[in-house]
């Protein structure tokens, strides 16, 4: 079914504030979107700042796409963004079994349109201090296996300067520069077949966390962590800000030994 008129009028709209916008506020440089896959695909981005969905959306979008997001089922009720979400067909997500069933057979319609869903493993801003991946959550490689759909890993790199995680404001002088880079699709294929086990939906979702991390770490010229960032294992809640102030620094002192152990 294609997009309808009203639907792409609307992003059209906000695409014109938008864009202007974000070109104002940063630098902006993309990679690898000239490669996405024909037809419906899942991206999974890194999340490190409250603006990325914006900074992975523009170049989707540039690039013939008609971004959506499952997101937080609180933000639909944000006077006038609510009405944006809604009139953009962006899918709301409850944090329940039944609600997150109901959100993955929405984005799987969204595949089955050709269209590029955008899905955040790690479910929330990364907790790790270095701002590299997390542990992730399995819905992406759920739906993955369940559609046979690609799973492109979209990095970037800059938006944590421009707003650091949990800042309320933006950091716009001096101008910064933002870079994305969207990776080669995660190689699922011998896992498709597979009863969806724990095991299988974990494997899967290892496999696409390691290839942001990868992806980012080429991004940044840094060696990433061996091993990506588990919040449960250092005392975090899984939602949230937790114990982290609006720069997104670590503040708690229990937080902070967990931080250097780790990094030992």
């Amino acid at each position: 079914m294609a997009e309808s008129l009203k639907t792409r009028a609307v992003f059209g709209t906000l695409a014109s504030i938008v864009r202007p916008a974000m070109a104002a506020i940063m630098a902006q440089k993309w990679t690898g979107f000239k490669d996405l896959p024909q037809g419906g695909f899942i991206a999974c981005p890194n999340h490190t700042s409250e603006i990325d969905p914006l900074v992975v959306a523009v170049p989707l979008y540039v690039n013939g796409y008609l971004p959506r997001f499952l997101a937080k089922d609180s933000l639909f009720r944000v006077p006038v963004l609510g009405t944006f979400l809604r009139a953009t067909g962006q899918i709301p997500v409850e944090r329940t079994g039944l609600s997150a069933n109901r959100s993955l057979k929405a984005a799987r319609s969204v595949i089955d349109n050709s269209g590029a869903i955008l899905i955040y493993t790690e479910g929330t801003l990364t907790r790790d201090p270095d701002l590299w991946p997390m542990r992730g959550k399995t819905g992406a490689a759920r739906l993955a296996l369940q559609t046979g759909a690609p799973v492109v890993p979209i990095v970037h790199w800059g938006t944590n300067e421009v707003m650091p995680r949990y800042a309320k404001k933006l950091n716009v002088f001096p101008r910064k520069t933002v870079r994305v880079h969207a990776g080669a699709p995660v190689d699922l294929s011998d896992l498709r077949d597979r009863p969806r086990t724990r095991e299988i939906l974990e494997e899967a979702t290892s496999r696409i966390t390691n290839a942001l991390t990868r992806e980012l770490a080429q991004l940044r010229g840094e060696e990433p962590p061996a091993v990506p960032w588990d919040p449960e294992k250092h005392g975090q809640a899984a939602t949230g800000r937790g114990s982290f102030e609006s720069a997104g620094t670590v503040t708690s002192g229990a937080e902070a030994a967990a931080v250097t152990e780790s990094r030992q």
